[in-house]
């Protein structure tokens, strides 16, 4: 059956997205561009992910934890997970790797933590919009043992691209799905680059404003509207 994603959001913990970018904001935003399942992906770090399947559960959404990871190498890579519990101790081993920065909200934005109502719990203080410490090979393998996967985010770009830093998709990560900005038309970027035609791709919103947030332009066939059965779609 086709369900609608975008499996690339930010709420108002992410130091550059909006302070609208609240758990029922989002999951009401969601449900009236109709989307069927999404994914909270905050950058380097998952501790807003709770409230907002707390809320996508009462309102029959979908909500998948995860989160961007900001390699040390500068990459970005989309991490999904198959429960809250897996994505809280991949955050724990992310947070014992992030660099002893502070973060300036006059500079980078405020880092707001949220509960399922909208009410501000508190504030992150440690930077998380730069690079931690966990190389590329070492945070692919570390989300995959805790049974999530991992997608190379907008690989298209100039900046924070596994493509544009290495240059190249190493095959020995085995990838099966790869990140495209929501602009970036597939056609067009395999015909500059003809070598990744074998995998498979997948447009998200990488919202950080609610209007951002895709319509009905991403669907996958799924089994089942259940995590797992997203997850076994895309590392197949």
């Amino acid at each position: 059956m086709k369900y609608w994603v975008d499996l690339h959001i930010h709420t108002c913990l992410s130091p550059c997205a909006e302070d609208d970018m609240t758990p029922n904001n989002i999951v009401n935003m969601a449900l009236i561009k109709g989307l069927d399942i999404i994914a909270i992906t905050d950058h380097n770090s998952a501790r807003n992910s709770e409230a907002v399947i707390e809320v996508g559960n009462k309102q029959g959404l979908l909500v998948i934890p995860g989160m961007e990871l900001c390699t040390a190498e500068e990459i970005h890579l989309v991490c999904l997970f198959p429960d809250l519990k897996q994505a809280q101790s991949f955050e724990k081993l992310v947070y014992s790797n992030l660099y002893p920065f502070e973060n300036r909200e006059d500079i980078f934005g405020a880092q707001i933590l949220m509960d399922h109502e909208d009410n501000v719990i508190g504030k992150e203080t440690r930077l998380l919009s730069g690079a931690c410490k966990l190389d590329v090979e070492t945070a692919i393998k570390e989300v995959r043992d805790l049974g999530g996967i991992v997608i190379p985010a907008h690989i298209d770009r100039q900046s924070y691209s596994m493509l544009n830093t290495l240059g190249a998709i190493p095959s020995e990560y085995h990838f099966k799905y790869l990140e495209l900005s929501r602009n970036c038309p597939i056609e067009k970027f395999l015909s500059e680059n003809p070598s990744l035609d074998s995998y498979h791709y997948i447009h998200s919103s990488d919202a950080h404003f609610l209007g951002d947030i895709l319509e009905q332009e991403v669907s996958l066939d799924l089994n089942e509207r259940t995590v797992e059965s997203l997850l076994d779609l895309l590392r197949q």
